[in-house]
Parts: structure tokens; C-alpha cells; sequence
């Protein structure tokens, strides 16, 4: 049986992020052999995964950041069980390289991101590994990107928010930073009233009915009392047509139309944890 150091015990802490306890037990299984003790520390992850597999992991680390360009924004949610490792300082940065990895390879989707190479293996492995270092059911829950000729991004205190932006020109940045902070307040479903989904119109619509006959309106003008619910519903839900946070007398369009005529929002993102 190979006599273990503490040297050693920390060397593989560094190089997998594991337990001092679980490093040393690792070692001790394996002899001493490093590549073993890995294998045994992931095997240890897949162990505690599949236990917590079916484990609410609604806490976690949602972050955003632009390209080397400017010209692309990447967001991740990294999900976990408990607010306590939400908080963790190395779960944070976990979430972070994935960030990072995303936003230098710029995958299509969650899928093609989870399969990217961290260190060697890929993502969806590392998430599997760190489940095991930290004892609660980690996944990454959330991707997206937007993308255009400048983009903005914020990130909300605390982590548990962000919002992302593209632009089809250079933006001033108090200006970029304006539109995702309103994003971030004011949760808007689309751009604009025609970029709603059709179904979320008739449902509105349909809704508007019920409430006006409810309200002893005639059946005959229910819809039309609904009509004039929608515009309202449109005014309070699309970020072009929404009130402006730090000034209501003014529409985001209108905001943008001060800041620069030929400004355009091409799209936007939003993520949050409950």
C-alpha cells in the first residue's frame, strides 16, 4: 500500500476540485495511482447524480457575457439544490468557465454546448463530476445567445438573473446597458406587438370575452372590449411599446428614438431563476 502525501492529496484537490477527504480516500484506493483516483472521483460523481437525479435543482447561477467582438452575447443558467452553493464562490466560477467556453465556440445549442471539451472532457462530464465534489444535483439548466452589430448584457445582483441584447449598430453603452436593465425589470414575451405568438393573442383575446361578460358586458361587444384589452396587454408586455423604468412618460421605442433614430433592437433574451 503506497504511503500518501498531503502534497499529493492537494495536487489532486487542484487538478479535480473534490474533497480533501475524498482525494486522500481516492489515492488510497488507487494506490497512489493519479489517472485511477480521477476515474474513481468521476465514478463517485456518476454515483451521487444518479441518486439525486429526480433531486429540484432550482437554485443556481445565471450569467450572461459578449464575445471577444462585441458582436455576439452568450447567458447559462447552472442549476443546483440549495442557495448556500449558489452562493459558493467555485460554483459561481464553474459557471463561469462554462461562459467562457461558450462564448469562444459559440455552440448552436444546450446540446452542442454540454458535448464542448473542459479540460479534457466534456462539459456534460464535468457537471457530472462536480456533482459528485459538491453532493447536490448540478445541471446546466439554460443557453442562449443573441446576436448582432453590438450587443449589451447585465447580470443582476446575486446571480439569479440576467438579460442579453444584440443591436444592428455600435451602441453607447449607457444606452445598452439601459434596454437590458429594462428587460431584466419589466420581463417582456417579445419586441414588439407583431413578434407575439399567435396563440398568446387569441388566448388574451379570448380571456378579454370571459372577463367582459362576467363584467355583464353584451356579447356583441365583448370582443371588442377584448380588442382593447390586448392593446393594453401589448403596451405592458412588449419591450418596445413598455414604459421606459426610469421614465414613464416615455416608451422604449420613443427612448431609443432619442438616443439614435437609426438604432434598432434586432433581439433580446431574458433568463431568471424562480
Amino acid at each position: 500500500m503506497a504511503k500518501i502525501s498531503a502534497s499529493e492529496v492537494a495536487k489532486l484537490r487542484k487538478m479535480t476540485g473534490a474533497g480533501m477527504m475524498d482525494c486522500k480516500n481516492a489515492l488510497t484506493e488507487s494506490d497512489g495511482d493519479f489517472d485511477a483516483a480521477v476515474d474513481i472521483l468521476r465514478k463517485k460523481g456518476q454515483k451521487v447524480a444518479g441518486k439525486r437525479a429526480d433531486r429540484d435543482a432550482s437554485e443556481g447561477a445565471v450569467v450572461c457575457k459578449a464575445s471577444a467582438d462585441g458582436k455576439k452575447a452568450f447567458m447559462i443558467s447552472l442549476n443546483c439544490e440549495t442557495d448556500f452553493v449558489a452562493k459558493n464562490e467555485d460554483f459561481v466560477k464553474f459557471a463561469h468557465k462554462i461562459l467562457d467556453i461558450a462564448a469562444d465556440k459559440n455552440p448552436a445549442n444546450l446540446e452542442e454546448l454540454l458535448k464542448l471539451d473542459f479540460n479534457g472532457i466534456t462539459i456534460a462530464d464535468e457537471i457530472i463530476n462536480q456533482t459528485g465534489v459538491i453532493g447536490e444535483k448540478v445541471e446546466l439548466a439554460y443557453y442562449d445567445k443573441v446576436e448582432g452589430e453590438s450587443v449589451a448584457t447585465y447580470i443582476h445582483m446575486g446571480n439569479r438573473l440576467s438579460a442579453i441584447a444584440a443591436f444592428n449598430k455600435e451602441v453607447d453603452p449607457a444606452v445598452g446597458k439601459d434596454v437590458v436593465m429594462q428587460i431584466a425589470a419589466m420581463n417582456p414575451i417579445a419586441l414588439d406587438k407583431d413578434d407575439v405568438p399567435q396563440e398568446v393573442v387569441d388566448k388574451e383575446v379570448e380571456i378579454g370575452k370571459d372577463l367582459a361578460i362576467q363584467e355583464g358586458k353584451p356579447a356583441d361587444l365583448a370582443e371588442k372590449i377584448a380588442v382593447g384589452r390586448l392593446n393594453k396587454f401589448f403596451k405592458e408586455n412588449t419591450l418596445l411599446n413598455q414604459q421606459w423604468v426610469k421614465d414613464n412618460k416615455k416608451t422604449i421605442r420613443d427612448f431609443l428614438k432619442e438616443a439614435d433614430a437609426d438604432l434598432k433592437i434586432l433581439s433580446f433574451k431574458r433568463f431568471g431563476l424562480a
